[in-house]
């Protein structure tokens, strides 16, 4: 990636850049909206990312290129919103931004060119990995630290703050902790980082449905208010309780009546997840992978009922999944309202296996599945 990184590079501005930096995508593995809810998640970094090369300018410009598009500029004066094709900007801009406003000191612009090997589109998180990219990169070529939990604020900040996605910790600190190998644990309430072995023998198939999502034009933004609006109301009866993370199910319950029936249904997902992500965690440790599945698949039935998240291709292809003996588990990965399903795997399952579920998928809609093998990879780094 770093030899096609320069290639774009120089076809671009006709010199060579002198700071590389890759993230990588993440795959959620369960926690699905607990995030920004103040509570616990679990993700894999994978193989699969993004890589940026930069160089400084001796001007304020700042000029931005991506495989798929046409050159980009802007300054560092004016530090705004894209709309259209240059929206894809927003997220290295937006982390400039956010660089600046944490004191780093820029005296001239830069140009920037992105290259990636990671799906679009398929709720791996192709945004974060291009914040954590670009602040990694930016924080070497002028001079600024931070250190892995820094850099993941900054990603969060410039996807909050200038991009307009409420989105918690998640992504951003998957894409920095990452490692090889192992799953990435996250109380977000605390943002305290631990890291899992993955165990010896599974495997990471990811099936991207190709109806993709948009975050930021989708319901997210419905789910978040949602969940905040049932908080408010379950602090009437539980003033102590900081986020939906902290109401016990028995305490949901007790409460039922004081919510309506969409907003007991949002929180009863944000509850159940976190006690799900508790059994996994617990599963994990015992080797027990038939309950780490169990909680994995029931996660996904959550966000279609509960939380209303999933659609009907993603519906599929776990319903698909569930039916082969060598997948411990599926689940939608990632926001939802599209995107891709996440399965967890014996190492007996193979390509002949994914493409009987691709191939069924494709004669129920009409159009093919993307299939993904991939393990879980090391975080953000400097080339």
């Amino acid at each position: 990636m770093k030899t096609k990184a320069t290639q774009l590079y120089r076809s671009a501005f006709s010199d060579a850049p002198t700071q590389f930096a890759f993230a990588p995508g993440r795959i959620e593995f369960i926690g699905n909206h607990t995030d920004y809810n103040g509570g616990l998640v679990m993700g894999a970094a994978v193989a699969e990312g993004i890589t940026v090369a930069v160089a400084k300018r001796k001007d304020r410009q700042i000029h931005l290129i991506c495989e798929q598009g046409q050159l980009v500029e802007t300054s560092l004066d004016t530090l705004e919103l894209m709309q259209g094709e240059a929206s894809w900007t927003n997220y290295p801009v937006g982390v400039t931004k956010v660089l600046l406003d944490s004191g780093m000191s820029m005296a001239c612009g830069y140009n920037l060119a992105v290259v990636s090997d990671l799906p679009i589109g398929a709720g791996m998180s192709s945004s974060a990995a291009i914040e954590l990219a670009t602040a990694y990169a930016l924080a070497a070529l002028f001079g600024f630290e931070a250190d892995k939990a820094g850099f993941a604020r900054i990603g969060r900040r410039a996807e909050n703050e200038f991009v307009g996605m409420p989105c918690g910790i998640l992504d951003q600190g998957v894409s920095a902790f990452g490692q090889a190998d192992h799953l990435v644990s996250i109380d977000c309430a605390s943002e305290q980082y631990s890291t899992i072995p993955m165990p010896v023998g599974t495997h990471f198939w990811i099936f991207n449905s190709n109806k993709k999502h948009a975050l930021v034009d989708s319901a997210y933004a419905d789910r978040f208010k949602e969940c905040h609006d049932a908080l408010a109301l379950l602090q009437h009866r539980y003033p102590e309780a900081k986020t939906l993370s902290e109401i016990s199910p028995e305490q949901l319950e007790a409460a039922k009546g004081e919510l309506d029936e969409l907003l007991y249904r949002r929180a009863t997902h944000i509850v159940g997840e976190n006690t799900r992500v508790r059994a996994v965690q617990a599963a994990l440790t015992a080797g027990d992978l038939s309950s780490v599945g169990a909680a994995l698949t029931a996660s996904h039935e959550s966000s279609r009922v509960n939380f209303e998240n999933s659609i009907p291709e993603l519906d599929f292809l776990v319903q698909e999944l569930s039916k082969d003996a060598n997948v411990h588990g599926a689940r939608l990965t990632g926001g939802g309202f599209g995107g891709a399903v996440m399965a967890f795997t014996r190492a007996e399952f193979g390509l002949n296996h994914a493409r009987v579920v691709a191939n069924a998928y494709c004669e129920h809609f009409g159009f093919q599945a993307t299939i993904l093998h991939t393990r879980a990879g090391q975080g953000a780094t400097i080339y």
